[in-house]
């Protein structure tokens, strides 16, 4: 029997606020991320995810007294992101408060982390965050998922680090697949280019990790209408999709969104 699938909140914290952009700038305030949180669990949100968005690029650690502080007023399981680099920054955090940790930069700069911190936490407690963007330059990846040479031509994924801000050169496909063989537990995949535009998720792109990662995923980046979650679960084999917008600026509630889904022939628990 197919697992239920989830719907998961996003806040992306910057200097203790939740903030919003699109394609990870243009970011604006957008309230308190306790409040947001105790406001989600209560709506039955399976999952909440925090991200300091800027820790990484500021070189800086996660804000763990705000992690606490969000920890305090939910009862659901919460991942926290942004800054961790070693076992003890992922220690703190867990001790904060969060049942597991996401790492995306430090991964990409040591591989082996992914490896300590499994060991360390156990796999379910470790989530690899990968941040594609599409490339137009035909030089690179794409080359064990586009079908023909014109689609192969057109563009590639290519992960981003520091919040999006450098590029890597790396095949965002091939990097899932190392992630998996290196022991995530899971991907929380964002796509870039859909990332606060509202206009639905990245489908080719959750669709090709999903073939060849064999993990599971959570999506990210471009809701904002309960239909493009119909959308990402009935055509692709994400297990999760997460969401800001939409439920930040109230254009739906979690329960909403779950009995839509439900009504429309998706697992969830309501």
């Amino acid at each position: 029997m197919p697992l239920a699938k989830r719907i998961i909140p996003c806040l992306d914290v910057d200097d203790g606020r939740v903030v919003k952009g699109v394609h990870f700038a243009k970011v604006k305030d957008a309230g308190d991320p306790v409040e947001f949180a105790e406001k989600y669990s209560q709506q039955g949100a399976d999952e909440l995810i925090f991200l300091d968005i800027t820790a990484s690029q500021q070189g800086r650690e996660t804000m763990k007294n705000v992690v606490r502080n969000v920890a305090n007023v939910i009862d659901i399981p919460f991942t926290v992101g942004g800054g961790i680099k070693t076992l003890e920054d992922a220690r703190d955090i867990l001790l904060s408060g969060a049942d597991k940790v996401s790492i995306n930069t430090a991964a990409v700069k040591d591989p082996l982390l992914i490896i300590k911190l499994t060991s360390i936490f156990g796999r379910q407690c470790i989530v690899v965050a990968i941040d594609a963007k599409r490339n137009y330059n035909n030089n690179g990846g794409g080359k064990n998922f586009f079908k023909n040479d014109n689609e192969k031509k057109k563009y590639w994924f290519e992960v981003r680090i520091y919040g999006g801000k450098e590029g890597t050169g790396i095949d965002a496909i091939e990097w899932a697949k190392r992630v998996k063989s290196l022991g995530a537990g899971e991907i929380l995949l964002t796509s870039i280019d859909a990332d606060g535009t509202e206009n639905g998720y990245d489908i080719t792109l959750n669709k090709a990790i999903c073939l060849t990662s064999r993990v599971p995923i959570i999506a990210s980046g471009g809701c904002g209408r309960p239909e493009h979650m119909l959308d990402v679960f009935k055509n692709t084999e994400v297990d999760a999709a997460l969401a800001a917008s939409i439920f930040h600026y109230e254009k739906s509630s979690i329960d909403k969104v779950k009995e839509y889904l439900k009504k429309n022939g998706i697992k969830i628990r309501i």
